[in-house]
């Protein structure tokens, strides 16, 4: 049978030890590289996995797609995992994992492999990709594999085998903590950070500027969405604007970048049930929530946009644990492609030290009614009406404060 393997390949310590060690084991591995926007040369990251005894190397640009199929639906759902995160690594995982199935079925390689540890999200984020894209995969885990276990315990060996071999990595043992960066935000965990009760170095900060360093004049910038998803940046700064997916995020990203925006440092909970610290970075996406919260208020009717509330934490909590591909995932998309499509409108925000202030929205749907709102025109509602409206839903607060008053208790304290 054949051992062709797709190694999901970052050229860092990790898959690259492990790119050795399947191919000591007679793997053919065929390297996969996919800039989801980490600042990588892919060419020298290419040449390190022949050197190291890839088969073949592919690299796949799959920025575009990420944006478009990945991060926009995640903002269309609101989905902030723990009421924080924005999902940045778990919404890379599974378009990851698509094109390594897409490149086994094509390369006719029975294996797909990562590099994944035993104790994170990661190798759950992966793993159920793979099976549900195809369930005939065969998964080559070595960090749960106990003979690789048994020969790493550590980082240390990592770099012992990896200087043996003569592999070529930059890791070096007294990196302080662990980095995961794509297009949507860099991550910061492990190391010094695993203190939850030591505050993060300036130095551990590095997609964006610090509050303090931030520039003195706010940046005023506009975004135009449709069906829920923003088609145009302008900044009113400059006077420049950009449309289409990669670039408004990109553009956002830069944004944000330069002024201090998206830092959150946290403990979250991972799915595999082990509480972890860590620092996120997600300028671009940070200002794209905020805004497309807004222009919901205005465009969105109130029991839509209560129910697809009550669905956006499930919807995160299904994209941190892997189940992107999933029929409850399909049925949660349909809903909330269903809820956006009257979500247009122009929300305009001003970016200042960390800050996203929205300072006005218009839209096209607008639900709002500027006379009906008002306090001083009827508008067509007469005010009288709220006396039974009031009666109605206060019939039983009254019945329950007889209960109260005849067990010897009373809200008033009397």
């Amino acid at each position: 049978m054949s051992k062709r393997t797709i190694l999901a390949y970052s050229g860092g310590l990790d898959t690259s030890v492990v790119l050795h060690w399947l191919a000591e084991r007679g793997h053919q591995v065929i390297a996969y590289l996919a800039n989801v926007g980490q600042e990588e040369d892919f060419d020298a990251a290419a040449q390190r996995a022949r050197e190291i005894g890839a088969l073949d190397v592919r690299v796949l640009d799959l920025r575009e797609e990420l944006v478009r199929d990945f991060v926009f639906p995640a903002i269309q759902g609101s989905a902030v995992y723990e009421g924080r995160y924005l999902l940045g690594t778990a919404l890379a995982r599974p378009l990851i994992a698509l094109h390594q199935v897409r490149l086994a079925h094509q390369l006719d390689a029975p294996f797909v492999s990562h590099g994944a540890t035993g104790k994170g999200n990661d190798q759950v984020r992966f793993e159920l990709a793979y099976y549900a894209l195809d369930p005939q995969i065969q998964v080559v885990a070595p960090w749960k594999d106990r003979e690789f276990l048994d020969r790493f315990q550590g980082r240390g060996d990592l770099l012992e085998y990896a200087a043996r071999h003569r592999i070529p990595v930059t890791a070096t043992i007294d990196k302080p903590h662990s980095e995961d960066e794509n297009l949507v935000h860099t991550s910061h965990e492990a190391g010094v950070l695993e203190d939850p009760g030591r505050e993060p170095e300036p130095a551990v900060f590095s997609r964006s500027v610090s509050p303090q360093e931030a520039p003195d004049r706010e940046t005023r910038i506009s975004i135009e969405f449709r069906d829920g998803l923003p088609t145009r940046v302008e900044n009113h700064n400059t006077g420049e604007g950009v449309e289409g997916a990669l670039p408004i995020f990109l553009c956002l990203n830069e944004l944000g970048r330069a002024n201090a925006i998206g830092r959150v440092d946290m403990v979250e909970n991972r799915f595999v049930g082990i509480k972890s610290r860590g620092i996120y970075e997600t300028p671009g996406a940070t200002i794209l929530h905020i805004a497309h919260r807004d222009i919901e208020g205005i465009a969105m009717d109130r029991e839509v946009l209560r129910l697809r509330n009550m669905l956006s934490p499930k919807l995160a909590e299904l994209i941190y644990s892997g189940f992107w591909f999933s029929p409850e995932m399909d049925f949660l998309q349909a809903a909330i492609r269903s809820s956006q499509e009257v979500v247009d409108g122009v929300v305009q925000l001003s970016l200042y030290k960390g800050n996203v202030t929205v300072l006005a929205r218009e839209s096209p749907s607008s639900l709002y009614d500027a006379d009906l709102a008002s306090m001083d025109i009827a508008g067509g509602f007469d005010q009288a009406d709220a006396e039974g409206f009031i009666r109605v839903h206060a019939t039983r607060l009254k019945a329950h404060h007889a209960i109260l008053q005849h067990r010897g208790k009373d809200w008033a304290g009397s």
